[in-house]
């Protein structure tokens, strides 16, 4: 259950600088006027506003790219920006894919999914730092997320975390998911559009 702090005064900023110790359902139950653009880290809400056009656009092109290679082979479910149970923190990766098996769990009411996606992609932003990042891209593998990718635009760089690999790649190498077999495209081609 939330702790509230019992001092004076009202608003947005104060009520959200006195909440502490949420939980998931205590974060599914949050207007959404207040959950909208946070996750949920250690109990308490983390602003994570701030994506500009072109994280955007480089987040919604991956989409269109990977989603219907993946409907055509019947691979699963790719989407933007769904929360999902992260051991008691709720994060939503900027793109996530999770396979057919997972499906059945997947509740389109819910705010937070509870089982983590196989693949997590995340898209440096201005207000993000690679330390948090790599922080968070640690704890979606550590709760069970096979591959975790982070790409920079801005560096033409991406981060590889998964069970075999943690890289480094430049934009001559592939961006190839292990868990979407047959699906790949050379990263300087896509990071080229942007």
């Amino acid at each position: 259950m939330a702790k509230r702090s019992t001092g004076e005064g009202s608003g947005y900023n104060k009520f959200m600088a006195a909440v502490t110790g949420l939980t998931i359902d205590d974060f599914e139950g949050l207007p959404e006027d207040l959950a909208r653009n946070h996750e949920l880290v250690d109990g308490e809400l983390v602003d994570v506003s701030g994506n500009n056009g072109q994280h955007n656009l480089f987040r919604d092109f991956l989409v269109e790219l990977m989603r219907p290679f993946v409907r055509e082979h019947r691979l699963g479910i790719v989407i933007a920006e769904q929360e999902y149970d992260f051991d008691g923190n709720a994060h939503g990766p900027d793109v996530s894919f999770f396979n057919e098996s997972k499906r059945p769990l997947f509740d389109p009411k819910r705010r937070v999914q509870r089982f983590v996606p196989d693949l997590a992609i995340e898209v440096v932003s201005a207000n993000d730092t690679l330390d948090k990042l790599v922080q968070k891209a640690r704890r979606y593998r550590a709760c069970g997320t096979q591959e975790v990718w982070i790409f920079s635009v801005e560096t033409r760089q991406v981060f590889l975390l998964s069970a075999d690999r943690r890289v480094i790649l430049d934009e001559n190498d592939e961006f190839r998911p292990e868990i979407i077999p047959g699906f790949a495209i050379r990263i300087g081609d896509l990071l080229d559009r942007y």
